[in-house]
């Protein structure tokens, strides 16, 4: 560890001198030195919703930032791993070179693929050598296996819906695609209706949802970031209202529903996209 007054000059080394330095025992920072790995999952997460969040609002000075913080993270994780004894960061990216070397032998072997399918194939292929080289196929792997739980659900529900469609099991045209949205929404229409129990209804809706990201996929349209736009509008619509009714010395709770429908219809209005 360079001694308290110096830091290496190259960016990545200084960073990594940085943690270390937060993770000394003895003089390191006490918030640093008491996160383990379970810790700081929930800042990975966070930290990775806010670079998506910046890249949508095309504030790139953001995603620099943003990103930052994502690499503090493979950081933190790589110091902690090393502490034990496991890994280091440069095994980190050791391994993740060598792995693109291999995915792609197009690039940086002989390998010729006729078309985007045959590559995404290869790909695949790959990536199953890979598992069963770690003995984690050893077992007759189910083709839904490795999607990871903790991914948002309507992007964990696209990737289960997209290795079904590897072996067939997908419609081929729209129209089923659109049924079964009708048919998910009648079924919740008829629990609602019947007074079904919160489970139930819970239950279907989430069929329904499920039909609507499985449209969204068919279409080729990311569900958690048509959800995000729509978010950003909901949010645009309803701040203005407030602006409106602010202006007139009012709140949001001194108007009744009809004026309220007449604001957001206004608000609507000034949506562009």
């Amino acid at each position: 560890m360079p001694p308290r007054d110096e830091l290496p000059d190259d960016p990545l080394e200084r960073v990594l001198a940085i943690m270390a330095r937060l993770r000394d025992p003895r003089d390191g920072c006490p918030w640093d030195l008491k996160q383990t790995w379970d810790s700081i999952v929930p800042h990975t997460l966070e930290e990775a919703y806010e670079v998506a969040d910046a890249i949508a609002r095309r504030d790139f000075d953001g995603v620099r930032d943003e990103l930052g913080d994502v690499l503090l993270q493979v950081v933190f994780y790589a110091r902690i791993a090393e502490e034990e004894g496991r890994f280091d960061i440069r095994d980190v990216s050791r391994g993740l070179a060598d792995k693109l070397v291999r995915r792609h032998p197009h690039v940086f072997g002989d390998a010729r693929f006729e078309t985007e399918a045959d590559q995404h194939a290869a790909w695949e292929a790959e990536k199953a050598r890979e598992r069963a080289e770690r003995g984690e196929d050893a077992a007759a792997p189910g083709h839904l296996d490795g999607v990871a739980l903790a991914l948002p659900a309507l992007t964990r529900a696209v990737k289960l819906q997209k290795r079904a469609a590897r072996v067939g099991f997908d419609w081929d045209t729209l129209e089923p695609v659109l049924g079964k949205i009708m048919e998910e929404f009648e079924e919740v229409r008829v629990e609602i209706q019947a007074g079904a129990p919160e489970e139930r209804i819970k239950d279907e809706v989430g069929d329904l949802l499920f039909a609507v990201s499985n449209l969204a996929r068919h279409l080729g349209v990311d569900p958690e970031a048509a959800l995000r736009g729509t978010n950003a509008k909901f949010e645009d619509r309803f701040r203005y209202m407030e602006q409106v009714l602010a202006g007139q010395g009012r709140r949001l709770e001194d108007a009744d529903l009809a004026e309220l429908d007449g604001l957001w219809e206004k608000a609507k209005g000034r949506w562009v996209g």
